[in-house]
């Protein structure tokens, strides 16, 4: 099944207009922003973040980088028109200090300590000094995670986030730790579920690099912060 097929193109109408909705919250976060020559869309999946960055930033030269395979060949085809979108297996080819923002949605979630960790020190090391990074991550925790895991196990009962046990535990603020993992990439590894991921400790991740956390904001109904919105964007500086 591709990408689209379980994110933009999902048979549920609400889940549709949620994460095209995610989307268009994390662009307006750009308003205001100067000087935005080159934009990173790291960890792109299907490339539709980076086709609505050109909407945005009409002179940019948008870089969509995707380290999995399957992925970049769907981002291929769903971006291929677009002349000033460049695509990036190889995040090493990218240079250093070289650019001016940084879009990351729906990919730390899915990574462990371990490589989370990588993926932040990799964007702290492409960021020009003051450059901007706005990362976004789903809310897996107290009424979220209620509402998450009921749909879930409309779907797949008995799955590891769909489990009456492991959605309880998220409810209450304490996710599961245990999370299933395999491989996305060669040398990636990948916990499938978002069950599990706290953004309180990835809050604690970005504090830990030379990052500013400018603003917090969720989505899609930001007035009702974290307690209820099933998204969360973090808009951050280089220090």
């Amino acid at each position: 099944m591709s990408y689209a097929n379980i994110t933009f193109s999902d048979r549920n109408p609400v889940k549709r207009w949620l994460q095209q909705r995610r989307l268009t919250d994390a662009l307006q976060l750009t308003a205001g922003m100067q000087n935005i020559s080159t934009v990173l869309d790291f960890g792109a999946g299907n490339g539709e973040l980076s086709k609505q960055l050109i909407d945005f930033f009409p002179q940019a030269h948008v870089i969509c980088y995707e380290p999995a395979v399957h992925l970049m060949a769907e981002a291929r085809i769903n971006a291929e028109n677009f002349q000033q979108i460049s695509f990036v297996t190889d995040i090493d080819t990218v240079s250093k200090k070289s650019i001016d923002l940084i879009y990351c949605l729906e990919v730390f979630e899915h990574l462990p300590k371990k490589e989370a960790e990588v993926a932040l020190s990799l964007i702290c090391s492409l960021l020009r000094e003051g450059g901007f990074a706005i990362m976004g991550v789903p809310i897996e925790i107290y009424l979220p995670a209620l509402y998450k895991g009921i749909f879930r196990m409309t779907r797949r009962f008995g799955e590891f986030d769909a489990t009456p046990g492991n959605i309880l535990k998220s409810s209450f603020g304490f996710p599961p730790q245990h999370r299933p993992v395999s491989e996305i990439a060669i040398g990636w590894l990948y916990h499938h579920h978002h069950l599990g991921f706290d953004y309180r400790r990835f809050r604690e991740l970005i504090k830990s690099k030379p990052l500013m956390i400018m603003k917090q904001s969720a989505s899609p109904i930001s007035t009702l912060g974290t307690w209820f919105n099933p998204e969360v964007y973090f808009v951050v500086q280089k220090d």
